[in-house]
């Protein structure tokens, strides 16, 4: 089967979100538990847009909460595959909070999610590859190896002495 490569725009995903008295704490800040909803939400429908097949999240990166969402923020979420590997791909999350009525925006998180592809009978499938097409894509695309290996290394799944992207980057910062 020949799948057709994928350029990285064709995949990209921009969701938006009101924060509601329901999606807050007692500070009136949104839960993270939700925000890691709403961004597996956002991350899954591109991976889907990317592969045409169901996926499934395999792994969640470092989520870092810069600043804190306050009830009545709008959320906008953008998401875009960075990398597909033999049957799984990464996608990459922005998060912006804006305050509408003072017209205040800032990026709130950033993280990379894994999905898996899956066929009618549950079963991994291959992914199409993604034709990287700007310098902000391709270093993404670049990164994406780097990262799956490090994914892998804390996940057990690759020895640390066979993640050679990885072990480059800290021979590089030694000479």
């Amino acid at each position: 089967m020949i799948l057709k490569k994928k350029f990285a725009k064709e995949s990209a995903t921009i969701m938006n979100e009101l924060v509601l008295p329901n999606d807050t704490n007692t500070l009136n800040n949104l839960m993270g538990g939700r925000l890691l909803h709403w961004m597996d939400i956002a991350a899954a429908i591109s991976a889907q847009k990317h592969c045409n097949r169901i996926v499934v999240t395999a792994s969640v990166d470092n989520v870092s909460f810069k600043q804190p969402i306050k009830l009545g923020d709008v959320i906008t979420i953008e998401a875009k595959v960075t990398r597909a590997f033999n049957t799984s791909v990464e996608v990459r999350l922005d998060v912006w909070a804006e305050n509408i009525p003072s017209g205040e925006r800032q990026k709130s998180n950033e993280a990379y999610y894994t999905f898996v592809a899956l066929d009618e009978n549950g079963k991994t499938i291959p992914v199409p590859e993604v034709i990287p097409e700007s310098k902000e894509e391709t270093d993404l695309f670049d990164g994406a190896l780097r990262r799956r290996q490090l994914r892998l290394v804390l996940g057990g799944k690759m020895r640390p002495q066979d993640a050679n992207e990885l072990k480059a980057l800290f021979l590089k910062s030694e000479l």
